[in-house]
């Protein structure tokens, strides 16, 4: 072949090469950085201790026909109503490379979380804890309906700083999410502070990072926006104050409704075995697993919770997934889940970013915040 005749064939060959470059950088924008709405499953879940009628329970055949789905099994593709609301588990689950950068599971189906009842409403639990007016300090905030006390701590060996708020609250909606643009999609992202700012949180947390996956469950305050099959844990918070991690296969939409699911969220895995103690063995990769800054919730009772974020990558070392859950069972929490982390590790309290963000931290899809429900004086 001729010069003359090479020439054609490789500006055709470049030609090709950049169109193709263009076209998956398009393709990257528009399904993981440009903004773009998706459709939610739009079930509501009433809160079953604010009806009119005052049943502990709604019947969910009723939400669901007013949401418009008749056939639960159709949007969420697993039948087995088994785990349901006490499902839980020990080591094991779940191949956790499956789920690019979730946190994978440390849970398995066969495992049932052994608890005692208590049915004392959340309303009349650590009536101590509450003050008749709004009390406010540095570290601390009491009201008729929340009380938070955020402090930072070092590990025993002075490598670790952490951030730990302790939390009561007598209303269950006063444990709140928000999204991005207050927008169910992907490519929305704003920064912790400013959804704390425009939702009037006093505490707020980065949470799951929803929007950067289709996976999972999506529940934020009483809707469900997502419920699709995942490797991953879920955890669920419940009108009645109760939280459950399960792992994905277990999750039951009709199970959500029926027992009153105000939150649920996915990433992980679960840090607690269904006895609260600490877990060793972790079915996430070793990035995950290893040292990092950390987000995440732990649950000691009804109406008590607590939110922790580590710092990284900086003067304090981070810490794994072992660690991490260690210090759950030393807080003496009976669940713990963890959340997104890196970079995304951020707590803000009274309008303030208190920890030390990775890289200075970065936007989210959505956070986990305490806010007042009733004006107080």
């Amino acid at each position: 072949m001729s010069k003359a005749e090479k020439h054609p064939v490789l500006r055709r060959l470049c030609i090709d090469v950049v169109c193709t470059v263009i076209a998956l950088i398009v393709f990257a924008l528009f399904h993981h950085v440009l903004p773009r709405q998706q459709t939610s499953m739009g079930i509501v879940i009433e809160n079953p201790y604010k009806t009119p009628s005052g049943t502990h329970w709604l019947d969910s055949s009723l939400v669901l026909a007013a949401s418009g789905s008749s056939d639960v099994s159709a949007t969420y593709t697993q039948s087995a109503r088994s785990g349901g609301r006490n499902s839980g588990g020990r080591n094991g689950g779940r191949n956790g490379s499956e789920n690019g950068s979730k946190g994978g599971s440390a849970l398995t189906e066969e495992t049932v979380v052994s608890e005692t009842a208590d049915d004392t409403p959340i309303a009349d639990k650590f009536a101590d804890r509450y003050t008749d007016t709004v009390q406010v300090t540095d570290n601390s905030y009491t009201s008729p309906d929340i009380s938070v006390t955020v402090t930072e701590e070092t590990t025993a060996d002075g490598r670790i700083t952490y951030y730990l708020a302790d939390i009561y609250v007598r209303d269950i909606t006063c444990f709140q999410s928000a999204m991005a643009n207050n927008t169910y999609g992907t490519g929305y992202r704003d920064s912790i502070s400013h959804m704390a700012l425009i939702n009037n949180a006093l505490l707020a947390i980065n949470g799951d990072y929803y929007g950067n996956t289709n996976e999972g469950v999506v529940i934020r305050n009483g809707v469900i926006y997502r419920a699709n099959r995942t490797n991953c844990d879920v955890c669920v918070l419940y009108y009645d104050g109760t939280m459950r991690v399960m792992p994905g296969s277990s999750f039951s939409v009709e199970d959500a409704v029926r027992d009153g699911a105000w939150q649920a969220w996915t990433f992980g895995p679960a840090l607690l075995d269904a006895d609260g103690s600490a877990l060793s063995a972790f079915s996430s990769t070793s990035r995950i697993i290893s040292a990092n800054p950390r987000t995440a919730i732990g649950y000691y009772e009804s109406g008590h919770y607590c939110m922790i974020v580590v710092d990284g990558r900086g003067e304090s070392a981070g810490i794994s997934l072992p660690d991490l859950s260690r210090l759950f069972e030393d807080l003496g929490c009976v669940a713990a889940y963890n959340l997104d982390g890196g970079n995304s590790s951020i707590m803000v309290w009274q309008d303030a970013v208190i920890n030390n963000p990775s890289g200075g931290g970065r936007t989210s899809s959505d956070a986990l915040l305490i806010a007042e429900v009733n004006e107080h004086e």
